[in-house]
Formats: structure tokens, sequence, C-alpha cells
């Protein structure tokens, strides 16, 4: 449903030459980046099925409050307009483009983010700062609220027949984190997936983040669970003495880097950890069945999806298995 020609005329768009966009990839967009005046953007295409044009509006208000307030964020371009995003017409769906300044800096993917204490404490500095900034934030456009994912909202479109006891573990996991307390100290707009391939890492250590596709209202401690899971789910059913080391090693340095400057962690947050490392487990496994080719999946794969699934339909989560 995308083609070359929605890429030509986006990046025309933001007066882009096509021959300067090199295809990187995207799990749910299309993202090229490109070089202009000795500098790099990311150009991201996003199905009209998945975004509205007002939530497409409140990211970027959210992304630019942020980058007012002193947050390194990968900040959005404008178009040769003057927009900030434009909508590209499609035969089947239509796409919206959007452009960012290029994160400065490195990713740190696995095994290098594995028990790096440093890190860590950097990604609360970041995640408490942002929290801090969500509590005075008056948005004009207003993004959606946890329920309205599309992992959730569609998941009954994604999950194949064989799987239906997933659906009936979202229901009640939806059911009973709709029961939580909401305050103004513990839920508010969240990044809603910082994982280390959401964020680069200058040569200071200083974290840029971006990726705000998923941005939502909920409680702020899905946002460190997010990030707690992807440096837990690596290790399988057999290293669990090695996932109880790395949850102990990033809740003490997250800790450390989120409360400085006199913050407070969010109200019950400890005990909501494993609540929403269950609904992000959920969340990834929805997203492989919607996304990946899974009728000859290699070994890594085949075991994740059997262990999680084992998890999911007993209503654990990885850190409720020590």
């Amino acid at each position: 449903m995308f083609l070359d020609e929605h890429a030509v005329e986006g990046a025309a768009r933001f007066g882009v030459c096509p021959e300067k966009l090199t295809f990187i990839g995207g799990f749910q967009n299309f993202i090229y980046s490109y070089n202009r005046d000795e500098m790099k953007y990311i150009l991201r295409f996003t199905p009209g099925t998945l975004r509205t044009s007002e939530g497409l509006a409140a990211e970027l208000e959210w992304i630019r409050y942020l980058s007012g307030n002193g947050l390194s964020v990968s900040e959005p371009v404008l178009s040769v307009d003057g927009k900030d995003f434009e909508r590209i017409q499609g035969n089947i769906m239509d796409f919206y483009v959007t452009s960012f300044k290029h994160a400065p800096g490195h990713k740190i993917g696995y095994p290098e983010c594995l028990g790096n204490s440093i890190l860590y404490e950097q990604c609360g500095r970041m995640t408490g700062r942002l929290h801090e900034l969500a509590k005075r934030y008056k948005p004009m456009a207003k993004r959606h609220i946890w329920e309205r994912n599309e992992y959730i909202l569609r998941a009954r479109n994604y999950i194949p027949s064989e799987h239906q006891p997933i659906l009936l573990a979202l229901d009640e996991l939806k059911a009973y984190l709709a029961s939580l307390p909401v305050t103004a100290d513990n839920f508010g707009l969240i990044h809603g997936d910082i994982n280390v391939g959401n964020f680069t890492v200058d040569e200071s250590g200083g974290i840029t983040l971006f990726d705000f596709d998923e941005c939502q209202y909920s409680w702020y401690a899905e946002d460190i669970a997010i990030q707690l899971y992807y440096l837990l789910y690596v290790f399988g059913e057999d290293s669990k003495s090695e996932r109880k080391m790395q949850y102990e090693l990033f809740i003490k340095h997250f800790e450390q880097g989120y409360t400085e400057d006199g913050r407070q962690m969010p109200e019950g947050w400890k005990n909501q950890l494993g609540l929403f490392l269950r609904l992000r487990e959920i969340i990834v496994f929805v997203g492989m069945q919607r996304s990946w080719n899974l009728s000859q999946p290699d070994d890594w794969t085949r075991d994740f999806l059997r262990d999680s699934r084992m998890r999911i339909t007993k209503g654990v989560s990885l850190i409720e298995e020590f």
C-alpha cells in the first residue's frame, strides 16, 4: 500500500530530492533519513489508518513543549509550506508525512545496554524530567488515553483464533487497570515507548529521545515498566537469575536518576510495575502477530512466543517469576 510515489511526493513536500532518501525501516511507520546543509534528518510516513490529524498535531505540540523546556528531543521540521505535517493521498489509504531533526549521538543496543548502571541512571533522569514537565503541560490538542492504544484497540484484528486466551487476559487486565487511582502525581501524558531503540546517547552520556508516535495519557509507571520490559525480555526461562539481577540493577539506578533535584517517584509505581509489564508483553505479542511472518520462526522467537503466552495466560509478569 505504501509506494515509491508516496515517498517521492512526501519528500517534495519537505523540499527533499527523492534521491537523497535512505530507507531505514520502521515497525508501524515507514522511516527514511536524508541530509541537507550538512545536517541529518528523518522523514516519517504514518498510515492514516493508525493516526488522525488531531493526534499528530498533539504529538508535535508535545515534542515542542518538551524541547522548549530543556528536554533533549528530536524536534519536528516544517514542510515547504510551513506545516507540521503533510497528507499524501493514496489509493487504499492516505499517509501523513512528518520530518524531524536526527538525534545526535549513537544508539546503545544489546548487549551493551544490559547491566549498564550509568545508562539506567540517565534513563531515570530523563524520564523524571519528562514526567515533571507533563504535570505542568496544558496542551491545545490532546492525545488518546491508554485504552485507545492501537495494539489494545485492534488486538482482535491481529490475534489468530488459536490465541484467544490472550484476548481474555487483555480484557481482564484492562478492567483491573481501569480501577487504579488516577491523580495528578501518577497519571499524565507519557512517551509510551521508551526503549534503547528510541533514544541516542552522546559522548557526554546525554540522552536524546525520539519517536513519540505512541505518546498517550496513562500512569507514569507505564513509562518505567516499558523500559524495564525491554531489558528483561531477552532473558529466557533458563536465565531467571540474570533477569533478577538486571531488574534490581535497573530499579536502583533508575530511581537514583529519577529522584534527582527533589523529584518524587510516581505514587504506587513499584506495585504497578508488574501490571504494566504484563500489558507491554501483550502489546508486544499482538505486534508480533500483526507485523511478523511467524510461519517459520527461529528458535529464539519460537521460545519467546511460547514463554510469553504462558506468562500472559497465567497473569504473571517477568518480575513475578523470581
